[in-house]
């Protein structure tokens, strides 16, 4: 387990799994109650909402039910909801507007490591707030890897949208045996027909 940025409180400590890196971390002390967390990890986004005398609540959405995260942005506050299958609905509303814009860029770099096809985010800005959506790939392939594997993740470019890079990619998974023969061939014929 790698831990980056703020030291973590134990109680998010405990409940990391092994092998789950922290990538990001946004920690918010709102007047005289304890801190608020979000943690962005290689595998899942954790909420952290610690309490006085030791209490604690955790939610925490794998990437694999992350259907949606939204930001937005306005002129005093900015609130960011992360919306994730079976009705889960994670809505924060004390980041400032440089937390949100990292956090969800945060979340898009972690997705596009295990992703085969990126993530996309569309901006709408207007004259007094601005709304960041992040939705995940419909066909979203994520795989635990077994201990001592990584993949290896660069930032996105304009290769990203290269059909060669992505057949690249796709290889690299299945000989890794992140995906299966089925899954593999699949995808390298949807890559294919766009070359």
């Amino acid at each position: 387990m790698r831990v980056m940025g703020n030291n973590l409180p134990k109680s998010v400590l405990r409940h990391l799994e092994p092998n789950e890196d922290v990538l990001f971390t946004v920690r918010k002390k709102i007047s005289v109650e304890k801190p608020k967390w979000l943690i962005i990890t290689n595998r899942r986004i954790i909420y952290l909402d610690e309490k006085i005398l030791g209490r604690y609540e955790i939610k925490a959405i794998p990437y694999q039910k992350l259907e949606e995260v939204t930001v937005e942005l306005g002129v005093i506050s900015s609130e960011f909801l992360i919306k994730g299958e079976e009705n889960i609905r994670l809505k924060l509303g004390w980041m400032n507007k440089e937390q949100a814009r990292n956090t969800i860029n945060a979340i898009k770099d972690a997705l596009n490591a295990i992703a085969v096809e990126p993530v996309t985010i569309e901006v709408k800005k207007g004259l007094t707030h601005e709304t960041w959506v992040l939705k995940k790939p419909k066909e979203f392939v994520s795989r635990v890897v077994s201990a001592g594997t990584t993949i290896q993740h660069h930032p996105a470019t304009a290769e990203k949208d290269d059909p060669l890079e992505k057949l690249k990619k796709l290889k690299e998974l299945y000989d890794m045996g992140v995906i299966s023969a089925e899954e593999y061939e699949e995808k390298r014929k949807k890559l294919l027909e766009q070359i």
